[in-house]
């Protein structure tokens, strides 16, 4: 019996909806279980409590970053980072993919806030620092 493997696909969500579809469809080609926030069901469980179990349960990580950082958690930390993160922590192999040319994504895919703009640019480099690929 083949084993089939469990991968999650963490990014920020609006303006990646097509890119993520397109992962989750080449994973389901190479038979794998693509896991992410489109199949979060309503929960009492705090999001995060759910996310972390989540990732405990996958063989892999997938992070695909582009021009906006995501929501931000109290800390000013965002989800797809805090993910990326705590992949690394419970040392899940991790695939990153980064656009290959940030300043030609659309305004209204790109984030607008400097702050925000900061913080894409140290965590798109501190993905770049292990198994990445541009896109």
């Amino acid at each position: 019996m083949q084993k089939r493997y469990q991968v999650f696909l963490s990014s920020t969500f609006r303006d990646l909806e097509l890119e993520r579809l397109e992962v989750m469809r080449a994973l389901l080609e190479l038979d794998c279980f693509p896991c992410g926030m489109e199949y979060f069901p309503a929960s009492n469980d705090d999001q995060w409590s759910f996310i972390k179990e989540l990732i405990d349960q996958c063989d892999y990580y997938v992070v695909v970053v582009a021009g906006r950082y995501g929501s931000v958690d109290a800390a000013g930390i965002s989800f797809t980072e805090r993910e990326y993160r705590y992949a690394l922590e419970r040392e899940i192999p991790v695939l990153g993919f980064v656009h290959a040319d940030p300043g030609q994504i659309p305004q209204g895919k790109s984030e607008l806030d400097p702050e925000g703009q900061k913080r894409l640019i140290e965590f798109r480099s501190l993905v770049q620092t292990r198994l990445c690929k541009e896109w």
